[in-house]
């Protein structure tokens, strides 16, 4: 049987994105490996790197092959440049994972544009299915309330919870685990995002990706090029991991991959690797021993579960 192949656009941009993007390659290499499919990955010139080199931060040779890829990976997810990414993309729908210790993970989803609200939400009902069969609505409209109550029907079993911003917010912060998958209309997304993220005590993984029907999606980090460590070898690659794992499942439909990716994360965070991000006094993990933990722990933390899990009724 021949293996599934895909094409993923890297785009690096400066500061520790080569950096992170090399890391992240060596994770999508071993776990598509282990999954038995195969990633094509394009690195092309983008931000200030390209600039430097061909005159422009989006070359016509850049843009072309992110059009024609399956997904879109990015290290440099504040480079102003990525605002011509996204222009060049119909991008619909948008979701953000935040993995904490010891919180959770919670996945937020938002429609980006109005026609895609019904998307947003049937997407944010599957992803509950194959967790905690648990969804929070986070909305005003009634329009809003009818597709929450059209899914919930759909979808016997899922535990719906709605709620205004005001009421999410503070619930966020002092109930973390009561929340598994949040639908929010798309005025409320950012604010529930920002409070999901920044909210938590304990160490954090932020990854965001937005996406559409068709064409590829784009999918990184939440942090900045930290030009100030850039080429030090200490950078935390985990929501850079992160967003590899939420494209591989989000963008390649490869979930069981993603899944294996996000375990092995995780797991080494768990077992006390800390880049000195994370570390208060002494010397941290390097971003490249950090890696070579979650390679060695990939094997363990392999899954094969592409299915949704049924809640129960």
């Amino acid at each position: 049987m021949r293996s599934k192949h895909y094409v993923v656009a890297c785009l690096a941009g400066g500061g520790i994105g080569p950096e992170l993007m090399a890391e992240a390659s060596r994770a999508v290499a071993e776990v598509s490996r282990q999954h038995s499919f195969h990633v094509e990955e394009l690195h092309v010139p983008f931000g200030g790197e390209a600039v430097a080199r061909h005159g422009h931060p989006l070359p016509a040779a850049t843009r072309a092959a992110y059009r024609r890829a399956d997904a879109i990976l990015v290290a440099a997810t504040r480079e102003p440049a990525l605002d011509g990414v996204k222009a060049d993309l119909d991008l619909t729908w948008r979701i953000m994972r935040v993995h904490s210790t010891p919180a959770g993970d919670l996945a937020v989803v938002s429609p980006l544009v109005d026609d895609a609200a019904a998307y947003a939400v049937e997407r944010g009902f599957q992803l509950a299915r194959a967790r905690r069969a648990q969804v929070a609505s986070v909305a005003e409209s009634a329009a809003w309330r009818l597709l929450v109550a059209e899914a919930t029907e759909r979808h016997p079993g899922v535990l719906v919870e709605e709620l205004s911003l005001a009421q999410a917010l503070p619930l966020l912060v002092s109930e973390p685990r009561r929340f598994c998958v949040v639908v929010a209309e798309p005025q409320f997304a950012q604010a529930l995002s920002d409070m999901a993220a920044f909210g938590r005590n304990g160490s954090r993984i932020v990854a965001s990706g937005r996406l559409s029907p068709q064409g590829p999606g784009l999918f990184g980090p939440t942090h900045g090029s930290a030009p100030d460590i850039a080429g030090q070898g200490v950078a935390n690659p985990s929501g850079m991991l992160l967003a590899a794992a939420l494209m591989l499942g989000e963008g390649l439909g490869e979930r069981a991959a993603a899944k294996t990716l996000e375990r092995a994360v995780t797991a080494a965070i768990a077992a006390g690797v800390r880049t000195a991000d994370l570390v208060e006094g002494g010397v941290g993990a390097t971003t490249r021993s950090f890696m070579d933990t979650v390679l060695e722990l990939l094997p363990r933390a392999r899954t094969d579960t592409e299915f949704f899990v049924e809640a129960a009724s």
